[in-house]
């Protein structure tokens, strides 16, 4: 069992998706996958920091801030704690299952403080909450294929890196 919690090949992919997110275009960003990432790769409070370090770090380049902000930032803890639950596995139907269910908490939060936000434009009632969470559909789309894609890319460069390069990262799986 391995013993270390310095994590080069995790930190590295991780800092190749902040870079990826600076030149992130149109809603297909590597964020929430980063985060699902550093949840199963990372330990502790590393997981938590570094999505919110990439946020804190990226937002002013990319105009990320909002009244929405701490929604967003609390959903990607949340996403660290999806991946956590992915520390022992490299299947992928549990990676892209862990994927979806980060996309949609990140789809009904961040959602939900859209609503908080526009009162003139989504009434103070389940009906307009409702009517939010039907205009942020067209925008679901690209978050789940971008959640999806790059929670594929990452886990998938870690796993075959793991095996050839950095044999130490290699995920011990755990058998119930």
């Amino acid at each position: 069992m391995q013993k270390t919690t310095a994590r080069p090949l995790a930190i590295g992919l991780i800092v190749l998706g902040a870079l990826i997110r600076v030149t992130q275009a149109l809603n297909f960003a590597p964020v929430g996958a980063l985060s699902l990432f550093a949840g199963a790769r990372l330990r502790g409070w590393r997981a938590y920091l570094l999505p919110l370090a990439l946020m804190a770090i990226t937002d002013p380049i990319v105009g990320g801030y909002s009244f929405a902000t701490p929604f967003v930032y609390g959903s990607f803890l949340i996403m660290v704690w999806i991946g956590s639950k992915l520390r022992h596995t490299e299947n992928p139907l549990w990676i892209g299952a862990g994927a979806l269910a980060g996309s949609v908490q990140f789809f009904l939060i961040t959602n939900f403080a859209a609503w908080l936000q526009m009162p003139r434009i989504y009434a103070r009632s389940v009906a307009g909450l409702m009517h939010c969470y039907a205009m942020g559909i067209p925008f679901y789309g690209r978050t789940l294929a971008s959640d999806l894609f790059y929670a594929g890319v990452l886990f998938g460069l870690h796993a075959w890196l793991s095996r050839t390069v950095v044999r130490s990262e290699r995920v011990v799986v755990q058998t119930a």
